[in-house]
């Protein structure tokens, strides 16, 4: 590990991300084995995070001014105090430090054709030659700013894609079956620990769901603050067809700019239902789906006050 840990920080001196350090900070160096087996060189800065102010916009290029170096210090065993001159990965309030630079450079022009998630970019286009243009421009935005890719990360020109625990191509999108079995093996949960992350892996694939939340309904109401936990037939029925639902997940559309879009809603006192479609020369395609529950005061709409939240909601 000692090998790892000074080839890492020798390659990050040389290529000025780190200096020497005199700082009073001094967090521990953590190496995290990675899926492929090569290992990732982490800093522990969780006591740095328990004093620092988080970013509430919704990573190592972003140059650090000279006065907040000190809070990056990191010791090494044998050898000399380090910080960063780059704002490290680690920080609760890097991710969205980096959100909003990565925004800053490659939007809004770009925002039909190109989609950020910290530091993954991806890029959709019609034909090949839109992609290469597209791909001109993300770079020339890139080297303004100064910031560098990873070419063993990068990949140009493919059909297919996964992102974001999506698959991505011609067709649309759809869940990624990677992602999806572990919903499938998902065991009857037990405590209330255990339902929360079930419905937090479930909530990602909502769009793919028509009345999701009118589903979910019996599993969030033990997972509420003054509720008791209970499970019965009720939750256990509707855990199942959750799980069979997210199984069978359709094929949903990329979304066509050129063409008009469908908003069809609904709503009834257990919540409000969207569906975004557009109409192609094969039948209606569903760009999405969207719900929710009702609240307090909603509870207590007509049935036409229902009906017109509905559509000012989905919109």
């Amino acid at each position: 590990m000692q090998a790892i840990i000074d080839r890492e920080v020798e390659d990050m001196e040389a290529a000025g991300v780190i200096e020497t350090s005199h700082s009073a900070w001094s967090s521990p160096v953590v190496i995290v084995k990675k899926k492929d087996g090569k290992h990732r060189f982490c800093i522990d800065f969780r006591r740095v995070n328990n004093v620092t102010v988080k970013d509430a916009y919704p990573l190592p290029q972003v140059p650090l001014e000279p006065d907040s170096r000190p809070i990056t210090a990191f010791t090494i065993p044998g050898r000399e105090l380090f910080q960063f001159t780059v704002m490290p990965f680690g920080l609760h309030f890097a991710p969205a430090i980096f959100q909003r630079l990565l925004d800053s450079v490659l939007g809004p022009a770009l925002e039909l054709h190109v989609f950020v998630y910290l530091d993954d970019i991806i890029i959709i286009s019609r034909t090949f030659e839109e992609h290469i243009k597209l791909l001109a421009e993300v770079f020339r935005r890139l080297r303004e700013a100064r910031l560098r890719l990873n070419p063993e990360k990068c990949r140009f020109c493919v059909g297919q894609l996964k992102y974001l625990g999506h698959v991505i191509d011609r067709n649309g999108i759809r869940t990624d079956s990677e992602k999806v079995s572990a919903v499938a093996n998902w065991p009857e949960p037990t405590s209330v620990k255990q339902l929360r992350q079930f419905l937090g892996m479930a909530t990602w694939y909502r769009p793919f769901i028509a009345d999701f939340s009118k589903i979910a309904a019996p599993l969030t109401k033990p997972t509420k603050k003054s509720a008791r936990w209970s499970w019965g037939e009720t939750e256990n029925d509707a855990f199942r067809v959750l799980k069979r639902t997210l199984i069978s997940a359709p094929v949903l559309a990329c979304p066509d700019f050129s063409r008009p879009f469908v908003l069809q809603t609904d709503a009834s006192t257990d919540g409000l239902g969207a569906v975004l479609t557009q109409n192609y020369d094969g039948g209606k395609r569903v760009i999405a789906y969207a719900s929710r529950t009702l609240n307090g005061a909603e509870k207590n709409y007509s049935a036409k006050e229902l009906e017109c939240l509905a559509v000012v909601w989905g919109i």
